[in-house]
């Protein structure tokens, strides 16, 4: 799910700073030297060294009894994610220093990419999810049997897109065929969410593939961010939040065809049209931020038909 506590996607942005013990809030100490970098084009990781210096600090406090991360479980996941997954993923991931969990809050030690451009090429994004999915169709949940599936907390999600969609409606940026769309989700949900989940076979999946989850290198090397929402769905559903959360319409067909295949994507819009909704719900009324949700939601209601 892209949505965490509240409509937006609060509590994105990592905590930067040095400690003198990880998961103390006195003094300052950065973390410098060497560690092992794993990741691979494959089943096999490789290894090699790589330089820190100030690495990055994302630290999350135990969610709320009963809050959407707290159902999910997704800070927990993120740390398996690098403990178990991050090993052999075989696409190029941020390497892990160290990942805890204490008493449900959570610590990731990574490598730092903020000289990273941030975004990539859409078509570039595109073939890297292809390639994820593709070396994990029906592997990845028997091997990772924690991986959470896309109907899980539905009921939440649901209660909170019914909550937040009539202010969406009345807002002056939202065009007739984006309150069709809400008009259409509303009350229908964990429906939603249960066609998403049979939109194709399933793999390990990112579960929030957006532009602002990507860096790019200098050479080219694309990386994935932001794993708390790792979970085994049908690939193409990271296809359909990409496109519902980044892409310019015009550049949509484009973006399905560096995928290589549109199967599903029907399937899948609508579950992510929701998170777009509640994406949009975040936004400043008037901005360009909330008119381009608005642009990408029309053109995800035009493809659903």
């Amino acid at each position: 799910m892209r949505c965490r506590e509240a409509a937006g996607s609060a509590g994105r942005a990592a905590k930067r700073a040095g400690h003198r013990s990880l998961w103390g809030r006195g003094g300052t100490r950065p973390l410098r030297g060497y560690f092992e970098r794993t990741y691979g084009t494959g089943r096999l990781p490789q290894c090699q060294a790589v330089r820190v210096a100030g690495p990055f600090i994302k630290r999350r406090e135990r969610p709320a009894a009963g809050s959407i991360p707290d159902v999910l479980q997704m800070f927990v996941a993120e740390v398996r994610f690098y403990r178990e997954i991050a090993p052999v993923v075989g696409v190029r991931v941020p390497a892990c220093l160290l990942a805890e969990v204490n008493a449900g809050a959570t610590l990731l030690v990574l490598e730092d990419l903020s000289d990273w451009e941030a975004g990539a090429d859409a078509a570039g994004v595109a073939r890297v999810l292809a390639n994820l999915h593709a070396g994990w169709t029906g592997i990845a949940p028997a091997r990772w049997p924690w991986l959470r599936t896309p109907d899980v907390a539905s009921e939440l999600v649901g209660a909170l897109f019914d909550q937040t969609w009539p202010g969406v409606a009345g807002r002056p940026e939202c065009t007739p065929a984006v309150r069709a769309l809400g008009g259409r989700l509303f009350g229908h949900i964990p429906a939603v969410e249960r066609t998403a989940a049979r939109a194709g076979p399933t793999t390990l999946v990112h579960g929030d593939a957006s532009l602002p989850n990507v860096r790019s290198s200098s050479t080219g090397e694309i990386a994935l961010l932001d794993w708390e929402d790792v979970g085994a769905a049908p690939g193409v559903a990271d296809l359909a939040w990409l496109l519902v959360s980044s892409i310019d319409p015009t550049h949509w067909d484009e973006t399905v065809a560096a995928y290589g295949s549109a199967a599903g994507l029907g399937d899948a819009l609508p579950a992510a049209a929701s998170q777009g909704i509640l994406s949009l719900a975040d936004t400043p009324p008037g901005s360009d931020q909330a008119t381009n949700w608005v642009r990408r939601l029309e053109e995800a209601a035009r493809r659903m038909r």
